[in-house]
């Protein structure tokens, strides 16, 4: 078995992983400094957790699952216990691709992160319908990036973020930096932005006498038949009417320049308030 040293074991992300990777074929060793998140862990999935050391020694796999702040913080704090050929993983493109990943030659870095289960999708059990973020029992797509280390490395980092992911339909391989065009760039910058704006936008409609539960349904009803002709989910299109309300409602929402979230040095700034 391979064995994976995980570090934050015991907190929100670590726990989903941890329970991912029971049962498979990868030896685990929880690392865990707070109280509530080792009692939590033996509680919940069974596992004791181990020292650093102990945790370290043979570990071909060491998943980093702390907070983008910290990963510089607990990355050089284990650099040098680390054999040579080990693989770090990291779960966010943030801290990487800020060059807060200590300098060693002789490790591999791999950097992976999940997609979400879409909001198009197959799924008919109620867990999944449930399970927004991926990695209990929807399916989801995911994206990694080896960013140090012999290409051979990949297949196992690869292997790695199918198992605590899963379950995983495709899975994507991109750069560091094209990882970080999609996180915070895509996902956070622009989809979360403007998600907050369609829920003040519901919440005006509301204050200006609609029902709430009207104007929600109202809402999320057209969010899901735009979305699927929009982005092709089915062979559709908007009638005369919408196309004349996009043609005027894009220039009254968004800047002319707002593209410019997606240049570098928009992408490094963001990640720097990040991390």
């Amino acid at each position: 078995m391979t064995s994976i040293a995980l570090f934050g074991a015991g907190g929100k992300m670590g726990t989903r992983l941890a329970r991912n990777l029971i049962g498979s074929r990868f030896d685990i060793r929880p690392v865990e400094v707070s109280d509530a998140g080792r009692a939590r862990l033996l509680a919940d999935l069974g596992l004791t957790c181990l020292p650093v050391e102990e945790a370290l020694d043979g570990a071909e796999v060491v998943v980093l699952a702390v907070p983008d702040t910290a990963i510089g913080k607990v990355a050089s704090g284990i650099i040098d216990k680390l054999a040579p050929g080990t693989m770090v993983v990291v779960l966010d493109a943030a801290a990487p691709f800020a060059g807060h990943l200590p300098e060693r030659a002789d490790i591999t870095y791999f950097v992976t992160h999940p997609c979400h289960p879409p909001i198009f999708n197959d799924e008919t059990e109620m867990a999944a319908k449930k399970d927004h973020f991926g990695g209990i029992a929807a399916k989801q797509h995911i994206v990694s990036a080896l960013m140090q280390g012999p290409e051979e490395h990949y297949a196992l980092g690869e292997e790695v973020a199918k198992t605590i992911w899963a379950p995983v339909m495709r899975s994507h391989r991109v750069t560091v930096e094209q990882m970080a065009i999609l996180e915070p760039g895509l996902s956070e910058t622009v989809c979360a932005s403007l998600l907050v704006v369609m829920s003040q936008a519901l919440d005006e409609c509301v204050k200006r006498g609609v029902p709430e539960q009207a104007a929600r349904d109202f809402l999320l009803g057209h969010m899901n038949v735009l979305g699927a002709v929009i982005f092709k989910e089915v062979d559709g299109v908007f009638s005369d009417a919408c196309n004349k309300a996009i043609e005027f409602g894009i220039p009254a929402l968004m800047r002319d320049d707002w593209k410019n979230v997606f240049e570098p040095q928009e992408i490094a700034e963001s990640i720097r308030r990040i991390t």
